[in-house]
């Protein structure tokens, strides 16, 4: 009967083990989002992360008329160096990295898409005026 009770205890905590990897530690999907940011800030009581919404314009193809919709994309940074990139390319179109985790961490924000490198930071916000001049891509140091 010990050996039984055991076995069992270490299966089940063999279990939980692997349970909360893959809910936290786990990299369920990664991939690339462009957009405007909408808000960028700090914020937390005890664990301070950065947490952000991008704006994502496309056209609609559901209808004929091709209207154009947004997006939303939340997400989070843990890195200070791209934390600072970010806040710095306000107003610019931005190609942000992440990496998807199941289960949110206090510590690594309140989404579950953590911004993990920035790819590209664009010209200025675009306007309505197809005659405007665009800037070119600003390198990212």
């Amino acid at each position: 009967m010990k050996k039984v009770l055991s076995i069992l205890s270490v299966v089940l905590l063999v279990g939980l083990g692997v349970f909360l990897y893959i809910k936290f530690w786990y990299v369920y999907s990664d991939g690339v989002n462009e957009g405007d940011i909408n808000y960028f800030q700090r914020e937390g009581f005890i664990f301070k992360t950065y947490e952000g919404k991008m704006i994502q314009t496309g056209y609609n193809s559901k209808n004929t008329s091709s209207t154009i919709q947004s997006n939303e994309f939340k997400f989070s940074v843990e890195d200070e160096r791209i934390a600072q990139q970010i806040n710095n390319a306000s107003g610019k179109q931005i190609k942000l990295h992440w990496k998807r985790y199941l289960g949110t961490l206090p510590w690594r924000g309140n989404s579950q898409f953590v911004v993990d490198s920035i790819y590209s930071i664009g010209s200025l916000q675009k306007s309505n005026d197809p005659f405007a001049p665009s800037l070119p891509p600003m390198p990212i140091e």
